[in-house]
């Protein structure tokens, strides 16, 4: 059976469907046969088709990864700032930026009208070429830990998207789709692959504290959309409990709770069998999930059992509840312990002005956290299968906003180019893939020349990333087809990658 099989194909989907249409007129309880029923507890089985394995357990092809950590830059980087160095920039200062550069790309209502035009504003940071196995990769002196681990990463220039406002572009990176919806990839991946470890989540997140807390995160970006809410990501607080609601309330033992689930789990079986809702079977599993998180959420919030010289490699702040680098060390915990998808959303990079100030923050808050987790994952032999992903929703524009002094300028967004790194999880360590135009405003081909025209979704152009192909890589590092990984809803099988995708097989190893 294949995941993205027609109704006619798939007897057990087709009960489904028919089951909800049902329930919406009149909600009638049918007689329904054994084999039926169990058909309602397959969804991440089934849907997965022709993958037989270990329960819950779907590839396509054999995995390099077993598990992604995702570092998420909330609000756009600057790729001119940390990863992009681009000389030509010093003379070009306050310059307009040459009409063919932009070529009528579409720029936010922010600078559109901006009295000073579009004046070409050139970092104030110095850049290192550090050697790796291919030809060198520049980093930002704010980046001084990152820079330790770069014979490690393999970074991304040429990284795009269509989207150019905040909440479309992290909704687009997330789910595949600019609009309000779609499971995330967390939530595909949970579907796809089941968990490794029945006393956590498969999808866990993490919200790092930051001194600039802009652009919200809404549930939605770590949600399952149409799917099964038993695919969600938990997300795991850093004060009071880590888990809401999780703690028994007072006079509540143990044994109670155990009796309270039990006579809850026989009532929704009840509701089970009369409306043949699978919502119904979730929310069994979510009840249990939680009983068993009580004993195994606080062993592993418990830092005390780290040597202290974890914490030197991860500094200080990973002491400090909610810190980025108290999350990194957390995410290396919960892979250890099989949780398959971890993702830490760190905020405050959407930078319109004051750049340095905001962009020096924030680097102090990740850089040693990033650095940490990738040595602390290679010293115990879990890089290699462990897929771990930076980068944010797009990237800023060369042109500045706002006062361009050195103390003082701005970038808008930009979402033509940008900077991601993947590490570990059988992606080749020590390579950069794609680069700019001399002004980091447009993808350029191998003698730096600007591809014209751009590059689109719809038809790969070698050296490229659209966000699309990111996602569909590292499925594939995880042993999953993107095009096969579908879920049928309202009569159509969708999937992360929506009808586009292709997987950048020369990053693989």
């Amino acid at each position: 059976m294949k995941r993205n099989a027609t109704m006619s194909e798939n007897p057990i989907r087709e009960f489904e469907l028919l089951t909800t249409r049902r329930q919406l007129f009149g909600r009638a309880a049918l007689g329904l046969g054994t084999a039926a029923m169990a058909g309602l507890w397959q969804p991440q089985r089934v849907a997965a088709g022709a993958i037989e394995s270990a329960p819950g357990i779907g590839m396509h092809h054999p995995a390099k990864a077993k598990r992604v950590i995702y570092l998420f830059m909330s609000g756009g980087p600057s790729h001119h700032d940390l990863w992009d160095y681009k000389p030509k920039l010093k003379e070009m200062a306050g310059k307009q930026l040459p009409d063919h550069v932009r070529d009528g790309q579409r720029i936010t209502g922010m600078t559109s009208n901006q009295k000073s035009g579009l004046p070409v504003c050139p970092s104030k940071y110095k850049f290192k070429k550090y050697d790796n196995q291919d030809k060198g990769v520049y980093v930002s002196e704010l980046l001084p830990h990152t820079s330790t681990v770069v014979k490690d990463l393999c970074v991304i220039k040429s990284t795009f998207t269509e989207a150019i406002n905040h909440d479309p572009a992290i909704t687009y990176i997330q789910t595949g789709s600019q609009i309000p919806g779609r499971p995330s990839l967390g939530a595909w991946l949970s579907y796809g692959l089941g968990s490794m470890n029945e006393n956590l989540p498969s999808y866990i997140v993490m919200h790092a504290k930051t001194r600039f807390p802009e652009q919200s995160l809404f549930n939605r970006l770590w949600g399952t959309g149409f799917m099964p809410s038993q695919h969600q990501g938990m997300l795991m607080q850093s004060q009071g409990d880590p888990v809401l609601y999780l703690s028994n309330p007072k006079g509540v033992s143990r044994n109670d709770r155990r009796a309270q689930l039990d006579t809850l789990a026989a009532l929704n079986q009840e509701v089970h069998k009369k409306f043949a809702d699978p919502e119904v079977l979730a929310r069994i599993k979510q009840h249990e999930m939680a009983f068993r998180m009580q004993a195994s959420v606080p062993e592993l919030m418990d830092l005390s059992s780290e040597d202290e010289k974890i914490f030197e490699l991860y500094g200080e702040n990973a002491k400090q509840p909610g810190s980025f680098a108290a999350c990194c060390l957390n995410a290396r915990r919960l892979a250890e312990r099989g949780v398959r998808n971890i993702q830490i959303f760190h905020r405050g990079w959407d930078a319109h002005g004051n750049l340095p100030r905001e962009h020096e923050s924030q680097c102090k808050d990740i850089d040693q956290g990033c650095a940490a987790l990738i040595k602390d994952l290679k010293q115990r032999g879990m890089l290699e299968d462990t897929l771990v992903v930076w980068g944010g929703e797009f990237g800023r524009t060369v042109y500045c906003q706002g006062n361009m002094t050195e103390a003082n300028y701005g970038r808008d967004h930009h979402p033509r180019c940008f900077t991601v790194w993947m590490a570990g999880g059988g992606v080749k360590p020590g390579i950069t893939y794609g680069q700019t135009d001399e002004y980091g405003y447009n993808i350029a081909d191998a003698d730096g020349i600007a591809l014209s025209p751009q590059p689109t979704k719809e038809a790969w152009t070698p050296g490229t990333m659209h966000i699309h192909d990111l996602n569909a890589t590292i499925l594939h590092l995880l042993g999953i087809d993107h095009t096969k990984l579908t879920y049928r809803y309202q009569g159509r099988d969708f999937r992360l990658t929506d009808v586009h995708g292709h997987v950048i097989h020369d990053l693989i190893s």
